[in-house]
């Protein structure tokens, strides 16, 4: 495969950081979402589906020792891998009792697994969870990212698609993130119907300024039985072009700061009880087309990012 060399990659950073290639394990938890549960919220949000953000997972019921044994044994024979990080990866990993939650982590505590990824809501942070959380990456020497759905930095949009929590949140989970010297890896929707390229270019301003490690993208994707769905078929919503989605990949990363890992451009989804995913094209053609446009225009990320630190005030240096 050629090497992408446009924007800050995954793949790059964990070659050099761990010197060959890493590979995530999904790891599933009989967990739910306060936002589906009436504890926040009903319903969840307008896109999800039953299985949450983990489609390809084994079953919860599983021991995640187990989950991992069957993973890593499928994965590693595959890409013959030696090295992998524990993907907390269904609904809100964090959304249980302090000590349920340490005793799944400490499950994934395993020689070959060099570091843990938590899949969670900005308003499922908590200080006790993170420094718990500071601590185990200290004694066992492996980096932990918590991976925060946000979505869009647009609160309107937040509440039309019942995120069920505003920017206020994120930002807040984000700043005790790094106060504990955690990863964060913010998850982004780039097209979603009620946003427009102002709201793109001021989603790479927001989590540039926060300094946040990782960026996770994908596009909207609809599935059959959810409020999306019902939307959907109504009529109600009208999803964005192809087109306009990689010009806005484009724009997100011109704008985005160049040191930000970007994890993913855009994201697979499931085969079943879809009504729309990735204009019905394979994900790796997308991302290739996105990249061969980059290259053609001269265009790499951070190449605009020079809006921070009093920008108002250079006329002075």
């Amino acid at each position: 495969m050629k090497q992408i060399t446009v924007y800050n990659t995954y793949s790059k950073y964990l070659i050099e950081k761990y010197g060959e290639k890493v590979y995530k394990l999904p790891i599933s938890l009989p967990v739910t979402c306060p936002n589906r549960d009436g504890h926040l919220g009903f319903g969840g949000c307008i896109f999800c589906g039953e299985e949450g953000g983990a489609f390809e997972n084994l079953s919860s019921t599983m021991a995640v020792k187990n989950q991992i044994q069957q993973n890593k044994e499928y994965i590693g024979n595959k890409y013959k891998a030696k090295k992998f990080i524990a993907y907390y990866q269904n609904f809100t990993n964090t959304y249980m009792p302090f000590e349920d939650f340490k005793s799944f982590i400490e499950e994934s505590l395993l020689d070959d697994i060099v570091g843990i990824s938590i899949s969670t809501r900005p308003d499922c942070v908590n200080e006790r969870y993170l420094e718990y959380l500071s601590k185990i990456q200290n004694i066992y020497n492996i980096d932990i990212t918590l991976e925060l759905g946000l979505q869009t930095v647009n609160y309107h949009s937040l509440m039309k698609i019942n995120r069920g929590h505003t920017l206020g949140e994120y930002i807040d989970a984000s700043m005790k993130v790094k106060k504990y010297g955690l990863r964060n890896c913010t998850h982004l929707i780039l097209n979603l119907p009620w946003d427009d390229r102002t709201d793109v270019l001021e989603n790479a301003k927001v989590v540039s300024a926060l300094e946040v490690d990782e960026v996770k993208l994908h596009a909207l994707y609809v599935v059959d039985g959810t409020t999306l769905g019902v939307m959907y078929r109504r009529g109600e919503i009208e999803l964005l072009s192809k087109e306009e989605y990689m010009e806005r990949i484009i724009l997100f990363l011109q704008y985005l700061d160049p040191q930000i890992v970007v994890q993913r451009i855009i994201g697979r989804a499931p085969e079943e009880n879809l009504l729309f995913v990735n204009w019905n094209e394979s994900w790796w053609k997308i991302r290739d087309e996105i990249v061969a446009l980059m290259e053609e225009r001269n265009i790499t990320q951070g190449m605009e990012y020079n809006y921070l630190h009093g920008k108002g005030l250079r006329r002075f240096e």
